[in-house]
């Protein structure tokens, strides 16, 4: 394989590509290393990508579309992988041009190249968040979506659209996938158990929102990377079930697929924290708030698709995960 993975220098992007790059195949990585958060972090993350003699790494911003396609010219991508994104659903309130821009318009771009310049199959980010206002659990790939709760969640579920839209049209086979609650070694700074570790460790007090009553799904790094590449893997086909008079979500008559990938068992954000105590040997001093706008309650994926599809099977449960990551955590910051 020869695969584009965009959005290399992020946090799931890198453990993407790392993997690629242990089996063999050529990846070049593209990512506008924007400061959404430190950029020194990302810059590591990529220094330690260069260490592979098949990996090939371009500073290059999606929604810059000439660039992109020089790319796609030179390179003749076999696959593509998108984890290039504006993250962050709190974010979105504050800078919604940021997700047009990368989400919207840069996701258009990259449709667009693996049409001109075919490519085998391409991947591409979704999130759970996309089930917005349905609170029907564990959510599921073939429950409606069309009420999201923040602009990210609007972007990513126009992704899947866009995406159909591109198979149907082209024939181009496209896999789109919701992620849940991912954390880990090399994981973003705003995501909560990040969060939480740095200010726990500093003496200062943790914000819990919805006064804690809160559920997540939360993913391993290691296994939602393992989803990722066993949909590589499989490239999206038609389904021959599929009915227009009884129209399924997550399939399509075209080559298209979405599929979920969590852990399927949702743990709450108070057991969370105190297994994070447990890993930190701290006690958090805890800042009870309302919940916040946009944020959801509760997320619970329901991964039987990916399971039979793909053989998708995550295995890290979350308190070796906490583990893993606190050990990360005190090792890069020489704690």
């Amino acid at each position: 394989m020869r695969v584009l993975v965009t959005g290399v220098a992020g946090f799931i992007g890198y453990h993407t590509a790392a993997t690629l790059l242990e089996r063999g195949e050529e990846v070049i990585g593209l990512d506008s290393l924007n400061h959404y958060y430190d950029p020194q972090l990302k810059d590591a993350r990529v220094a330690r990508l260069r260490d592979a003699s098949n990996f090939t790494f371009y500073h290059q911003d999606l929604s810059d579309g000439l660039a992109l396609e020089t790319l796609f010219k030179r390179y003749a991508f076999t696959h593509v992988i998108n984890l290039a994104a504006q993250a962050g659903v709190r974010y979105s309130l504050e800078a919604p041009e940021a997700y047009i821009q990368s989400n919207l318009v840069g996701f258009s771009h990259l449709l667009e190249c693996c049409h001109r310049y075919p490519v085998k199959h391409l991947v591409y980010a979704s999130s759970g968040s996309v089930s917005g206002l349905n609170e029907m659990l564990p959510s599921s790939v073939s429950h409606t979506v069309g009420h999201p709760m923040s602009l990210y969640a609007a972007t990513k579920r126009s992704n899947e659209l866009c995406a159909h839209a591109y198979s149907h049209l082209f024939r181009m086979p496209t896999t789109g996938l919701r992620f849940f609650s991912v954390y880990g070694p090399w994981g973003r700074p705003d995501m909560a158990l990040f969060l939480f570790t740095e200010k726990m460790l500093k003496g200062e007090s943790i914000d819990i929102y919805n006064f804690g009553d809160m559920t997540r799904d939360w993913t391993h790094i290691s296994d939602i990377v393992q989803g990722i590449i066993k949909a590589l893997d499989h490239p999206a086909e038609p389904d021959p079930t599929w009915q227009g008079d009884r129209p399924k979500i997550e399939t399509s008559s075209a080559p298209f697929r979405v599929y979920q990938l969590g852990r399927g068992k949702p743990v709450s954000l108070m057991e969370a924290v105190g297994q994070l105590e447990v890993a930190l040997g701290v006690t958090a001093e805890k800042n009870l708030m309302p919940m916040q706008l946009g944020d959801v309650k509760d997320t619970f994926a329901e991964i039987e698709a990916a399971q039979h599809d793909l053989g998708f099977a995550p295995s890290i449960d979350l308190a070796d995960g906490i583990l893993d990551f606190v050990e990360w955590y005190k090792n890069y910051t020489e704690l």
